[in-house]
């Protein structure tokens, strides 16, 4: 499946949650997006979630 026809599809989920949510539900369907968005990229090795989280030795 393209990039494209993924882009379609998250379109379309995002204009059902606005339409049935209101705002508030389409906000609550953005933020959730991202999250899976973050979660999708690590697991493709695009972005390291380890590194990010990591602590940094203080001291």
């Amino acid at each position: 499946m393209s990039n494209a026809v993924l882009g379609l599809f998250a379109g379309l989920f995002l204009a059902l949650a606005g339409i049935t949510g209101g705002i508030g539900g389409f906000l609550f369907a953005v933020v959730l997006g991202g999250i899976g968005l973050i979660i999708g990229a690590h697991r493709d090795g695009t972005i390291d979630l380890g590194a990010l989280l990591r602590s940094r030795g203080r001291g």
